[in-house]
């Protein structure tokens, strides 16, 4: 009887001995797990398990670009995952300026960057700017100066939040696309009516630009690409252009804006003939859902963050937005790893 007693006593307390062994074992392999598939995961996509904040003018806000660099993410990297927040705004600068002849003055990031950075905590920062900023005029020691220092603001910004930093030179300015350009003489210009050679200007600010890069700034010129298929395109067609303004590029210009990104992310994309690509995207049912998915999130923390263009925009919450989206992730999720 003592024996048996004493036999179930040890038998109670192996037993506690082997679980709380057991509970520990496990609990560092979850830990083990946790820690290193986020890592495993970036190693192998670029911009995966992390969420990453986009942000710039009209072009941004448009965001075909940032739908394609997420679709083709996707459409190689099934099993990773992809956390976009696009946030650009129509008319943004990053220098603070405004010509005279703009219907309201224009947004400065300078306004909105600090709510963004602490609603979304991003670990990258994406931003494309450069545009507006010149204002459509010359260029003037006193525009430039204040480029710089909204971009040096941006940068100080970002890194005091512990996220990197990706900056894009701004696409050309397009003077063929249109002819309501003046030239250095004239008493005033605008986005309506700009300086003939204002791409000379970006070209200032994308080689500038491009000297800020740093262990925690990369920097991706698309301006200098995006000229050398325009100067190249010209050569059998010379009103060849990405857009019928100047300025915001066509589908085919945010393909390459995409493909400039992603080669310097070193991920490989089909590299087809632009307008033959388009078409093939455009009839993919995953870029389709990847497109709605990117544009409902863009424009639910567009207004979460809140701005002032005109008027002012805030909204309280983003969770019904968020529980929508998380919808059609999984959604696509299913899709890309269908086979």
């Amino acid at each position: 009887m003592i024996v048996g007693k004493l036999l179930s006593t040890l038998f109670n307390c192996y037993m506690v001995v082997i679980m709380k062994n057991f509970r520990f074992l496990a609990g560092i392999a979850l830990a083990v797990s946790l820690a290193c598939a986020p890592a495993s995961a970036q190693k192998g996509a670029p911009l995966s398990a992390q969420k990453v904040l986009w942000l710039g003018d009209s072009i941004t806000q448009a965001g075909d670009f940032v739908t394609l660099v997420e679709y083709y993410l996707n459409k190689q990297y099934t099993s990773s995952h992809f956390d976009f927040v696009s946030i650009g705004l129509a008319s943004e600068t990053i220098s603070c300026g405004s010509e005279k002849d703009h219907p309201f003055p224009r947004p400065c990031l300078s306004e909105r960057l600090g709510r963004a950075l602490n609603a979304v905590h991003p670990q990258t920062v994406v931003a494309c700017y450069g545009m507006n900023d010149g204002i459509y005029h010359p260029q003037s020691p006193e525009r430039m100066a204040a480029f710089q220092k909204g971009i040096q603001n941006l940068i100080t910004a970002v890194r005091a939040s512990n996220a990197r930093l990706i900056l894009l030179t701004p696409p050309p300015f397009d003077r063929v696309a249109i002819n309501t350009t003046r030239d250095e003489h004239a008493a005033d210009f605008s986005y309506m009516a700009p300086y003939e050679k204002y791409d000379d200007v970006l070209t200032d600010y994308a080689a500038w630009e491009k000297t800020q890069a740093a262990v925690d700034v990369t920097v991706v010129d698309l301006h200098t690409p995006i000229n050398a298929y325009l100067t190249k395109a010209r050569a059998t067609d010379p009103k060849f252009s990405f857009t019928k303004d100047g300025i915001h590029p066509d589908l085919a210009g945010h393909l390459l804006m995409a493909r400039t990104l992603l080669k310097d992310l070193k991920v490989n994309v089909p590299q087809a003939p632009l307008n033959d690509e388009v078409a093939r995207i455009q009839s993919d049912p995953l870029y389709v859902l990847v497109k709605a998915h990117r544009e409902k999130r863009s424009q639910g923390w567009l207004d979460y963050v809140g701005y002032t263009r005109d008027k002012t925009v805030k909204k309280d919450t983003v969770d019904s937005v968020e529980k929508s989206v998380y919808e059609m992730q999984m959604q696509v999720d299913l899709m890309r790893n269908a086979k």
